[in-house]
């Protein structure tokens, strides 16, 4: 299959187009440098270009806290530039696959947040614009998916273990939110996932994180520490008590991802199975 990924120089958007290769897709990579997608023309003219059968939109802007400063850039990326990718995908008969985020609610409760749930109240700018991105793929396409992911973590960019095992280099004591919980999604897992469905017709909504229950950001660190084998101690914090951060961020990103197995895709490993692999393939960045 033909298949085109934006964002291709990102975190996720690396591990997916290694694997899109590797199973034998023709797959093209593009970032802003060869498709802008907040310049309509340049999508239109590439997309209709290159001809894909799919496309899989991974480009966004993600760096939360510097969205509430920057709105509407923010909103030209995530709304705008996902709107100017469906049309292109329309006018050539293509289907879709947006990355979204747990971010669109406002994560009350303790309950798992259904896909199909269409209680939206985001929080941020972030979550604001990647759910207008959402609504415009599912008003524009019929051939859509839509999945949402958490706490992503890969060998090819910035991420929590990155910035934990940083810290934790230079510092004895570290203090870490835990009263926000969710689970962790490795890209590699996520990319093989993404490439499962891709040739699929079973569109709609879903939620993507690896398995392994729901943690806190604590508990996360806990685990990167032990395992690492560094002695960093590590203090559980409010997120009140912790402060700092310029954007709300949800306290609950329990995604419910039966969704995935119901439809006959494969879920993601266990979370810690996946942090281990990530620290065998990161290890000259953070062993002492």
């Amino acid at each position: 299959m033909k298949i085109l990924v934006t964002g291709a120089k990102g975190q996720l958007g690396k591990d997916l187009m290694r694997e899109l290769l590797r199973r034998g897709h023709e797959a093209v990579g593009v970032d802003v440098d060869e498709m802008d997608i907040t310049d309509a023309a340049s999508v239109r003219r590439v997309i209709s270009e290159v001809k894909p059968e799919a496309v899989i939109h991974c480009a966004a802007w993600t760096a939360v806290d510097a969205a509430e400063d920057n709105e509407d850039k923010v909103r030209l990326v995530n709304a705008v530039g996902t709107k100017n990718v469906a049309e292109a995908c329309k006018a050539i008969g293509a289907k879709m696959m947006y990355i979204s985020t747990d971010y669109v609610f406002d994560g009350k409760g303790t309950e798992p947040w259904q896909p199909d749930c269409k209680d939206y109240a985001p929080l941020s700018v972030y979550g604001k614009t990647k759910l207008e991105g959402e609504l415009a793929v599912a008003g524009t396409l019929d051939k859509y998916f839509i999945v949402r992911i958490a706490w992503v973590f890969g060998a090819g960019g910035k991420n929590f273990v990155r910035t934990m095992l940083s810290l934790g280099k230079t510092h004895g004591e570290l203090r870490v939110v835990c009263d926000q919980i969710g689970t962790p999604t490795y890209t590699p897992d996520l990319a093989r996932l993404l490439a499962d469905m891709i040739v699929t017709d079973k569109y709609g909504y879903y939620h993507a994180t690896n398995e392994g229950g729901y943690i806190s950001w604590y508990d996360f660190a806990c685990e990167i520490f032990a395992r690492a084998g560094y002695t960093t101690k590590v203090l559980p914090v409010t997120t009140a008590e912790y402060g700092l951060s310029k954007a709300a961020r949800p306290f609950n990103s329990r995604l419910d991802k039966s969704k995935l197995a119901a439809s006959g895709f494969e879920p993601l490993p266990d979370w810690r199975d996946a942090l281990t692999r990530y620290l065998e393939e990161t290890k000259e960045e953070w062993v002492r």
